[in-house]
């Protein structure tokens, strides 16, 4: 009696766990309700954005037939899903997009997503297209397309997404978790999916916090020592060796960030920063200008010393200028959590800060010294008196 108790709830416990499972969990195995009546070799479900993927790869041909779909999509919103030759990330992605038009039909078409902002534009891909096409039934919408992919592509970076429609055009997507999250390699010979590192994206991160720190911050701050700290007699040679000392640094720090920066530039055919790339090669140059020209000073009291401090100066200036402005460049790039934008900002209205006060500070102590010097010269009213 109780073997046929424990074997009834047994039976029990398991038949729960098969109806408690997700809805969404291994369902494109058992799914058979395209309209086109297709069959596909592999499938993937994705974990995020209740989409699904199904294709057959033919290695021979190297010819990808796909499969996109989401249920439940409302009239409203539109969907995309994209290969990234550069990495996990969205930037550099060739996407196919649908949605339903004004006529509510289904309305596919490619779009190769470049900076400097993802607006979802018709554009031709990297990669040949010849079959493409989309359906809207039951609130599932489904892009059907054939990719000819490179000979040596069997694994890709796939990257999904769902968004608004807003005036009749797809518009930004929401940057929720699930919505950052909706990217993985996939092996279209094995059908593993992995959501590997994204390490492109780490290499740009690495570039930026090398730049933010070197060029953005320790510069600004050894222009502030050079600037400020002389004027106090105290400070003296102390605040040029605190100078040279903060703009090597920079400047060492800053030549790994450059050289990544290229690095990056040189792996990344499809997505380009000409800006960005411009401001970064003038800011190496002028600051390899300040290392040598730091090597040729003239002594003090030398004739060409004048024409020397100028050129230090401005060149000096105008790379905290340049400098300044390309890590909020970079920052538009990356766009990382706001946080971090509003961390760089307070730095430098934290340094400008102390600048102004301290400009404040030197102007008064270089009048004091002026009318210090003044009255030592014309001390007991001599003025005019016995030849002075």
């Amino acid at each position: 009696m109780e073997m046929k108790l424990h074997t009834f709830f047994s039976s029990v416990l398991i038949l729960l766990l098969c109806f408690c499972r997700p809805a969404s969990a291994q369902i494109c195995r058992s799914y058979n309700g395209f309209a086109t009546n297709q069959v596909f070799a592999a499938c993937v479900d994705h974990p995020v954005l209740n989409t699904f993927l199904h294709w057959t790869y033919n290695p021979s041909n190297t010819t990808l037939r796909m499969a996109f779909r989401r249920p439940s999509t409302s009239p409203n919103q539109w969907i995309s899903w994209a290969i990234n030759p550069q990495g996990l990330a969205m930037f550099g992605s060739q996407a196919l997009i649908a949605y339903r038009n004004s006529s509510a039909l289904p309305h596919v078409y490619t779009s190769s997503v470049d900076p400097p902002g993802p607006t979802l534009q018709q554009s031709t891909l990297r990669f040949a297209v010849p079959d493409l096409s989309a359906t809207y039934v039951n609130n599932e919408l489904t892009i059907f397309a054939t990719i000819r992919l490179p000979s040596n592509m069997k694994t890709i970076n796939q990257v999904w997404q769902v968004g608004p429609m807003i005036g009749g055009s797809p518009s930004s997507h929401s940057l929720a978790e699930e919505n950052r999250a909706s990217r993985s390699k996939l092996d279209l010979l094995t059908g593993s999916s992995t959501a590997a590192e994204d390490t492109v994206l780490k290499k740009r991160n690495i570039h930026g916090v090398l730049n933010a720190v070197s060029w953005g911050t320790l510069m600004p701050i050894g222009a502030i020592f050079a600037r400020y700290l002389r004027a106090f007699k105290g400070a003296d040679p102390a605040w040029f060796y605190l100078h040279v000392a903060c703009q090597s640094s920079a400047y060492a720090v800053g030549v790994a960030g450059w050289a990544t920066g290229i690095k990056l530039g040189r792996d990344s055919t499809a997505v380009q920063y000409d800006t960005h790339r411009n401001i970064g090669i003038t800011l190496f140059v002028f600051g390899t200008l300040q290392v040598f020209a730091l090597l040729l000073r003239p002594k003090k009291d030398h004739k060409y010393r004048i024409y020397w401090n100028a050129y230090h100066h401005s060149v000096g200036y105008s790379v905290i200028v340049l400098s300044i402005i390309n890590v909020f460049k970079g920052l538009d790039i990356l766009r990382p959590d706001e946080k971090w934008k509003r961390a760089y900002t307070g730095i430098i209205i934290f340094l400008g800060a102390v600048a102004v006060v301290l400009e404040v500070i030197t102007w008064i102590i270089g009048i004091k010294r002026k009318r210090t010097s003044s009255d030592d010269k014309f001390r007991n009213n001599n003025n005019g008196q016995n030849g002075v």
